[in-house]
């Protein structure tokens, strides 16, 4: 069975009521390994090697987090910073995460509409990955598809409910996939 590696960065993770029932949904699946940034770093202060250890193990690596600002929480932006450097991640020998997979899973307080031409944001969803994704691909790791859920807390809890389901749903399938391909 693949190994999964949950990387969470919410800065109010008890107030979220999104984000934090897809932490608790992926946390609870067999072979699964959390790392909750904004418990272990509130200064910041990141343990590299501790972190490099965590992704060692994993074949699947999520990044769970609310959007902010069409991007992820700083604390995370300064965790790719931090621990996915050059010469472990990326350049000459940095082949560390090479052939793992990535998987943005995250919240968006913004309805799915507002994500249009004539919503608030004024483009879609997919515009705003990029970032996140080139970051994973230039590391050799493959990309899956976001899973998003649009509305924050306008969502109703059996909507919640349902979306942790379908989140199952696709984490099976990523698993499958990549235990199939097998592990690198």
């Amino acid at each position: 069975m693949p190994r999964t590696l949950v990387i969470h960065a919410h800065p109010r993770a008890s107030a979220s009521l999104v984000t934090e029932a897809l932490r608790r949904t992926l946390a609870s699946q067999p072979d699964t390994a959390e790392r909750p940034l904004y418990h272990l770093y509130p200064d910041f202060d990141i343990d590299v090697a501790a972190e490099r250890a965590a992704l060692s193990e994993a074949d699947l690596v999520v990044w769970l987090s609310p959007v902010y600002w069409y991007s992820v929480p700083a604390l995370l932006k300064h965790w790719f910073d931090q621990v996915l450097a050059y010469g472990w991640a990326y350049g000459p020998g940095g082949d560390a995460l090479r052939g793992k997979t990535a998987w943005w899973v995250a919240s968006a307080g913004g309805q799915l509409g507002d994500y249009t031409p004539g919503g608030a944001h004024g483009r879609p969803f997919a515009d705003y990955v990029p970032p996140v994704e080139h970051t994973a691909r230039f590391c050799g790791m493959h990309w899956l598809p976001p899973h998003v859920v649009h509305g924050g807390h306008s969502n109703s809890q059996a909507a919640v409910s349902a979306d942790c389901g379908g989140l199952l749903q696709q984490l099976a399938q990523h698993l499958a996939a990549i235990e199939h391909r097998g592990t690198p």
